[in-house]
């Protein structure tokens, strides 16, 4: 398949040489896979920063999946029935539809009326109203959402002491609360804002409590969940830090990185849960929501996100989005102020190390996590982190040259070994 347009090819010419620029175009999601030869579970490749790599079958699969313009979330599953759903979590999000829409003709329907008319349930062949996948997703009780998607889950931490693992956590198989999508939005949404900077403003005489950054973490959520690729494997995480929040979700960007980050362009990965988000107040449809946090993160100062494609041959997709909670000169100027101690050192050399501190910070959280499970990977150990996997691995790579630690047993089933106490 020709991807290439005349302007995706220059030429230039430096020191006498021709020099020949190609720019190979993401392909759209519905000529995905491009493959060579007549099997594309043979013949698709992809390529990282490291070069080609043969796709995974999943991969594959993964690439159908998001092929049709009618998502997966939309599919009726005739095997269900809207009795498998919690009915406090259907109750709850009608309180929250009526707060958005009150006087709406909706309000006065019965449940199945109403999870019809928003997507949550079709009429099947049997002439029996039946759940949605994302009616599914949104609704359902934990258990019965495994029977569609076996890898479904969800997963929250806090991390605000160093001390200890975490300080609060939310997971989908907890069994004390339903363990659906809204319910775990409302969950997480008021824990990742509730210590979020409030200054003091008035509106007509009337305090209030919420700034524009609320709204965007929250967008950020509703945007995790609903580009999220349940049958894929690793859940969703979500992680809080002093310093920063971290949204994990399997799945590539469906437009593609670039253009998520450019806008304009809304196709999410489950229409039916954005439609359900987007009758709540939540989920921007025209397209502008991740460059309308990244300008809220500008005008709060604040660092500017940055989103993260993860793939490759030894992990799923996955997209990583990591929202800082740090002034944009902060760590600027704690450097500058290292250099004027030591007699205004050159940049690069106190860029350099500053870097040097966060490797040896994330060699030491890797110690206390090793210390709890030796038996841990490093992509788990990527997640817990919610750093990259090469990250870790370039940590793991320092601790072992140290002779810190070191790995006793294959790569699956094997084990760390903590060596001595690093002299960090």
């Amino acid at each position: 398949m020709n991807l290439l347009r005349d302007e995706d090819v220059a030429a230039y010419e430096m020191n006498g040489d021709g020099i020949l620029v190609i720019n190979v175009p993401v392909a759209d999601r519905d000529m995905k896979p491009v493959y060579i030869g007549r099997d594309m579970f043979r013949g698709t490749y992809k390529r990282n920063h490291e070069g080609d790599y043969h796709c995974t079958k999943a991969e594959v699969q993964a690439m159908l999946r998001d092929q049709p313009r009618i998502t997966m979330d939309m599919k009726l599953l005739d095997n269900l029935s809207i009795d498998d759903y919690d009915q406090d979590s259907v109750k709850n999000y009608r309180v929250w539809f009526e707060s958005e829409h009150p006087g709406h003709a909706w309000n006065k329907m019965n449940n199945s009326e109403f999870l019809e008319m928003i997507g949550a349930a079709k009429v099947s062949r049997d002439d029996k109203l039946r759940p949605t996948g994302a009616g599914l997703l949104m609704f359902g009780k934990e258990y019965k959402i495994l029977y569609e998607y076996p890898l479904y889950f969800l997963d929250y931490r806090e991390h605000l002491n160093s001390k200890v693992r975490w300080t609060d956590r939310v997971q989908s198989q907890s069994a004390d609360w339903s363990g659906n999508v809204f319910d775990f939005f409302v969950r997480v949404s008021s824990k990742l804002t509730v210590d979020l900077k409030k200054p003091f403003k008035l509106v007509n005489m009337v305090r209030v409590d919420e700034t524009p950054i609320h709204d965007a973490v929250r967008e950020a959520l509703v945007n995790c969940l609903v580009n999220t690729d349940f049958y894929e494997a690793r859940g969703v995480v979500i992680q809080k830090y002093p310093d920063k929040i971290i949204l994990q979700n399997p799945g590539s960007v469906i437009v593609g990185k670039k253009q998520m980050l450019k806008g304009g362009i809304s196709e999410p990965r489950n229409s039916g849960l954005m439609k359900m988000f987007n009758l709540i107040g939540y989920g921007e449809k025209a397209g502008s929501g991740v460059p309308d946090i990244f300008a809220t993160w500008k005008e709060a100062g604040y660092e500017l996100p940055t989103v993260e494609e993860l793939f490759g041959p030894d992990q799923p997709n996955r997209t990583v989005v990591t929202l800082p909670l740090v002034d944009d000169h902060a760590s600027d100027h704690a450097v500058s102020e290292k250099g004027h101690e030591k007699g205004h050192e050159k940049g690069h050399e106190k860029v350099h190390e500053n870097k040097n501190g966060e490797v040896e910070k994330r060699m030491i959280s890797i110690l206390g996590i090793i210390r709890e499970n030796p038996q841990i990977s490093i992509i788990a150990l990527a997640d817990m982190l919610g750093e990259s996997d090469k990250k870790v691995r370039t940590a793991i790579d320092a601790l072992k040259k140290n002779g810190i630690i070191h790995r006793v047993g294959p790569a699956k089933g094997g084990s760390w070994v903590i060596d001595k106490n690093p002299k960090l």
